[in-house]
């Protein structure tokens, strides 16, 4: 299929290629594709960022282009530059309007996505992150088997054990598929009040550790629930730019540390 070969071909261009998942919504996983695009982009590593998750593209919000309007080239459909090194792609930006729902069943899903991979003129990349949205659907199948090879899937999840529960399917899906998890993510995992300065498990702890020692699969490591993420990410700044040196930023580093490890 012409298609196929144009894929294939167009991610021949990419070194490394990274899909970020979780079971469950609102663990913060785009959140954590964000930056984890933006700190490879900060290490000098030209990087793309696929925001793949159609009914709730929040990645264009999350680095301040919603706003923004993708270009045509001769070579195809061109990423939006963010900023030195790194270049996003949402179907947010091919909307009419930002409250314009996409209300497609799974065929036209999975078309779009294809097309993304088809079409996008990413260039020569070092790595491309690709942000799902949660579960096992359309959307997630669809980027595992379309791009080959994929260095690995990055898991998100929080502390709940219902969280643990929905990326455990993940898990199973990503490893019947021979793809390598390269890690699981604890979120949100801790609050320190401002106040007393003691630590509050709003969702509990551990969740992530004990779900990767179950399933034998590396721990990445867990990062805070903190109002500056939130305060940051509404504002159009990933974490790891706004403040490099912040206790939250040192934690991502490490596990970006670690991901580096497993692919390079």
């Amino acid at each position: 299929m012409q298609q196929d070969i144009a894929i294939v071909k167009r991610m021949g261009n990419i070194k490394h290629k990274i899909a970020v998942m979780s079971g469950k919504g609102g663990v913060g996983k785009s959140t954590i594709a964000v930056n984890l695009a933006a700190a490879f982009a900060l290490k000098g590593c030209h990087t793309g960022l696929m925001d793949v998750d159609l009914h709730g593209p929040d990645v264009p919000h999350m680095l301040g282009v919603e706003n923004a309007i993708l270009e045509q080239s001769p070579m195809g459909i061109m990423p939006l530059n963010v900023r030195e090194n790194l270049d996003v792609l949402s179907i947010e930006f091919m909307l009419p309007s930002k409250g314009s729902p996409i209300i497609w069943r799974g065929p036209k899903k999975t078309g779009a996505i294809r097309q993304f991979l088809s079409d996008v003129a990413w260039g020569k990349l070092d790595m491309l992150i690709i942000d799902n949205p949660p579960g096992t659907g359309d959307e997630p199948l669809t980027v595992l088997q379309s791009i080959s090879p994929l260095d690995g899937v990055v898991m998100v999840t929080t502390p709940q054990a219902v969280a643990g529960e929905d990326v455990r399917k993940c898990v199973n899906m990503v490893k019947g598929l021979k793809i390598p998890v390269l890690g699981i993510i604890e979120n949100m995992s801790g609050f320190i009040c401002p106040h007393c300065n003691k630590e509050i498990d709003i969702f509990g702890k551990g969740e992530g550790h004990e779900l990767a020692e179950e399933l034998e699969i590396p721990y990445l490591g867990s990062l805070p629930l903190e109002t500056q993420v939130r305060e940051e990410s509404d504002q159009g700044t990933p974490f790891i730019l706004a403040d490099p040196e912040s206790e939250i930023s040192k934690k991502f580093k490490e596990i970006i540390s670690k991901i580096e490890n497993k692919i390079m």
